[in-house]
C-alpha cells in the first residue's frame, strides 16, 4: 500500500484509466449528433445516457484491475501502464467496493433512461453491467476465453449509437445502427493493441485473448480490417441516402489512422512497452473519427 495505507484520489484517476474512456464517449457523441439531425434530440436523456456509459466503463476498469491481480495476469513483468492493486496501492477489497458503487451509478443515472425507454434499455443496461463483471471476472470471464472483441464491437458500436437515439427520440433508426459499426470496430482495434503488448504475459498466465489465439500477423491483418470498415461505414451510408454528403470528410480521420497502423506493425517484439503509447493514439482516433462523423450528422 502507499505509505498513508490509503488510496489518494490521484490513484483512483489512474485506476480509471482515462485514455480508454473515448471509447465509451465518442458513441454516445456520434448518437445525439444522429439524433440532432433526425429532430429527436432530448438533453437529459442524451446527458444521462454518456453519464452512464462513462461509469459502466470506469467500473468495468475498477474490476479488471482486482480480477486480473487474483487471477495472476498483472505480475512483475507487466509492459503496460501499472495496476493499482497489483502495486500494492489500492486493496483488492477497495476496489471491489469502488467497482461496485461505480456500477451504481450507472443504474441510478440510467433509472431514468430505463423508465422512458422501457424494456428495451432495462435489457441494454443489464447486459452491460453484467458484461463489464464478465469482462475478466469469473470462471469463465469473456476476456480469458478470448471473446471480449466480439462483446466490444457489439457494445460500444451499434447498441451505444443506436441506443442513444432510442433513448432521446424512442425509435430505432437503421443508419445508426449502421453507423455504430465505426465506433466498435475501432474500440476492439484499441483493445488488439492492449493485447498485441501483453500476449506473452496473457499467455504465460492462460489468458486466451483473441490475439493470444491468433497470433500477431494475423491480428495486425484483423486491426487493419477494423480501421477499413470503420472509414467505410460513413461512406456506405452516404451511398445508401442514409447519411448527409457532410459525414464524408470523416474519411480524414484514416490519416492519423494509418499512421497508428504502420506504427503498430514496425513494434519489434523485444520492444513491446512501445505499443502503450499507440493505444492512447488508436483511443485518440476512434475520438476524431466520431468527432468527425458527428459533424457531418449536425451540418
Amino acid at each position: 500500500m502507499n505509505p498513508a495505507g490509503v488510496p489518494t484520489l490521484a490513484h483512483w484517476l489512474e485506476a480509471a484509466r482515462p485514455k480508454t474512456l473515448p471509447a465509451a464517449a465518442a458513441p454516445v457523441v456520434l448518437g445525439v449528433a444522429i439524433a440532432v439531425h433526425a429532430e429527436l434530440f432530448h438533453a437529459l436523456a442524451a446527458t444521462l445516457a454518456l453519464l452512464a456509459a462513462l461509469c459502466i466503463q470506469i467500473a468495468t476498469n475498477f474490476h479488471n484491475d482486482v480480477a486480473d491481480f487474483e487471477k495472476g495476469a498483472d505480475g512483475e513483468d507487466r509492459l503496460g501502464p501499472r495496476r493499482l492493486v497489483a502495486s500494492g496501492l489500492i486493496a483488492p477489497r477497495a476496489m471491489r467496493t469502488a467497482t461496485y458503487v461505480t456500477f451504481g451509478f450507472a443504474v441510478a443515472a440510467g433509472m431514468y433512461l430505463m423508465i422512458r425507454g422501457g424494456w428495451p434499455i432495462v435489457a441494454i443496461g443489464t447486459a452491460s453491467v453484467l458484461s463489464g463483471l464478465a469482462y475478466t471476472g469469473g470462471r469463465y470471464s469473456l476476456a480469458w476465453l478470448g471473446v471480449a472483441d466480439a462483446f466490444v464491437f457489439v457494445f460500444f458500436g451499434p447498441i451505444a449509437v443506436a441506443g442513444t437515439v432510442y433513448v432521446q427520440g424512442l425509435t430505432w433508426l437503421p443508419e445508426a445502427v449502421w453507423a455504430g459499426l465505426g465506433p466498435g470496430a475501432l474500440s476492439v482495434a484499441i483493445l488488439l493493441v492492449n493485447n498485441l503488448r501483453d500476449r506473452e504475459q496473457d499467455r504465460a498466465a492462460g489468458k486466451r485473448t483473441l490475439v493470444v489465439r491468433m497470433g500477431r500477423q494475423r491480428s495486425q491483418h484483423l486491426y487493419a480490417a477494423l480501421l477499413l470498415l470503420a472509414l467505410a461505414v460513413p461512406v456506405g451510408l452516404w451511398l445508401a441516402a442514409l447519411a448527409p454528403t457532410a459525414v464524408l470528410p470523416t474519411l480524414l480521420a484514416g490519416i492519423p489512422m494509418v499512421s497508428t497502423w504502420r506504427a503498430v506493425r514496425s513494434v519489434p517484439d523485444h520492444a513491446l512497452a512501445q505499443m502503450n503509447p499507440l493505444l492512447g493514439q488508436t483511443a485518440r482516433n476512434l475520438f476524431l473519427y466520431c468527432g468527425l462523423f458527428s459533424l457531418g450528422w449536425l451540418m
